[in-house]
């Protein structure tokens, strides 16, 4: 079957040659690269160590696509596809954790999700994934699930499988987890740096049945409101979120905690598994809804949250093996961007290639691809990590002074997210700037700018030598003429 015209569409302009990747790594971040460098046309291959029941049973938890990530794949041709399953919110109800009380509400304002493009929309993980999955392979991408990966050359641009086979390509994009040892391919003083980084805190992800909200009568105000906005709770060293994500498991929960079971204090990466016992620790200090919902969970699962660095170099030296989304730039565990700057990340990389012409350019889109990204996620990171530690404040004085500023802005009919005076930030105003940012935009800003530039002077220096060649062809010629006479 050809690729289907769905996916290939909206693209301005296509390479002038075609050329071979090899993604390893069939995560969000993964499939989006391989999706949007089918769109203009270059040669995919996907390796993904999971099958697909590994990834249902495993990604069964509830993500986010704020503004910045929905506005791109509804480019990409997705959005009739994304609103099967997606649920768009409305806003942002904000509450204390420990008694539900409200401190305030937060509307996305029409206005600026009109001007970003894109909406805010929760989902299921996996459906996402498998959205993306489909529409790769439907694009053309050779998706290859069950692929294990052990190692990645650089110098020879190859990868090697655990059963010994090696495959090369022009370009081997390294999409894999934070944790993964191949994310130091691209230089020997990057080390894996996830196992050594401190704890900051835990994050504990549940999905609710849509019956079990609909039978309880306090669960029931929160899932049958006609426009859904997202739950959000602060507390002591502790933080909340739900909302709906469609389908018959269709409510999510995110609860942060720095205090908790040392049971699961050893635990490095995410796990299904929380004794009964823990679970009532956990819930023992938050209000009744919150206690209600993780009582009613039938998937469970939780992981540590870390403050990991970006890499220094997301290049090899070879010019051909790039590192990208979680690798290159990790963010905290339950980010809001976390889906969001892989998928940036795609569009980014598929416009860069979008304008190559031979293989010379190859590494100049690689290390243009590092610079327009790298500042971009360092903001993103910066704004998470504030605002996980807003959220999580211990009580004191300055938690009161949060607590204050927003009903006194709820009061005045404002949104909470504003600045309000005192310390606080405008978390607004950052959420805008984040929301605004367009991937695809950037990339052709740098075109303009620098690619068109560079190749046109590397243009006249090809011109300059060949007159030069010229030149002396003719002076040697009219030297011979006179030695001749």
């Amino acid at each position: 079957m050809g690729p289907n015209p769905l996916y290939l569409r909206s693209i301005d302009g296509k390479p002038g040659i075609l050329i071979d990747f090899i993604i390893v790594g069939g995560g969000i971040t993964g499939l989006a690269c391989a999706l949007g460098l089918r769109r203009i046309g270059h040669r995919v291959i996907v390796l993904e160590k999971m099958v697909v029941e590994d990834v249902s049973r495993l990604g069964n938890g509830g993500g986010r696509l704020p503004p910045n990530a929905s506005k791109i794949l509804f480019q990409w041709g997705l959005e009739a596809a994304l609103r099967e399953f997606a649920v768009s919110s409305s806003g942002v109800e904000v509450m204390r954790y420990e008694t539900g009380d409200l401190l305030g509400t937060h509307p996305w304002e029409e206005e600026i999700l009109r001007e970003a493009g894109g909406e805010y929309l929760f989902c299921h993980h996996v459906d996402l994934w498998q959205l993306l999955l489909r529409a790769a392979k439907e694009a053309g991408a050779d998706v290859r699930l069950g692929a294990n990966v052990t190692s990645i050359d650089g110098d020879d641009c190859s990868v090697r499988l655990s059963g010994s086979d090696v495959l090369r390509a022009d370009v081997v994009i390294a999409a894999v987890g934070i944790s993964s040892d191949l994310r130091t391919v691209v230089s020997a003083n990057d080390h894996c740096l996830y196992d050594s980084t401190p704890v900051f805190c835990r994050l504990y992800s549940l999905i609710v049945p849509s019956q079990v909200m609909l039978q309880d009568h306090l669960l029931a105000q929160m899932y049958t409101r006609p426009s859904p906005p997202a739950f959000l709770w602060l507390g002591h060293r502790a933080s909340g979120l739900a909302s709906r994500v469609g389908g018959v498991n269709g409510f999510m929960v995110h609860i942060w905690v720095s205090d908790y079971p040392r049971s699961t204090s050893n635990e490095s990466e995410w796990t299904t598994q929380v004794d009964e016992a823990d679970w009532k620790f956990l819930i023992s200090h938050c209000e009744p809804r919150l206690q209600r919902l993780v009582q009613g969970a039938t998937f469970r699962m939780h992981e540590p949250v870390k403050i990991v660095p970006q890499l220094e170099n997301w290049v090899h030296p070879s010019g051909r093996v790039p590192v990208v989304g979680e690798a290159a730039h990790p963010l905290p565990a339950g980010s809001v961007q976390l889906t969001a700057l892989g998928i940036e990340d795609a569009a980014v990389f598929a416009k860069l290639f979008s304008h190559l012409t031979s293989e010379d350019q190859i590494p100049m889109f690689l290390h243009a691809f590092q610079d327009l990204r790298e500042d971009r996620c360092k903001r993103v990171l910066d704004s998470e990590l504030d605002n996980l530690i807003i959220r999580m404040m211990p009580n004191s004085p300055e938690q009161e002074e949060r607590d204050n500023i927003m009903r006194e802005r709820q009061a005045l009919g404002l949104g909470v997210l504003g600045a309000g005076g005192g310390k606080l930030p405008d978390q607004w105003d950052q959420l805008k700037e984040l929301f605004g940012y367009n991937a695809e935009d950037e990339a052709d800003d740098w075109w303009v700018k620098w690619g068109l530039l560079r190749e046109r002077a590397k243009q006249r220096s090809i011109e300059l030598e060949e007159r030069i060649h010229v030149h002396f062809q003719a002076v040697n010629i009219s030297n011979e003429d006179d030695d001749g006479e």
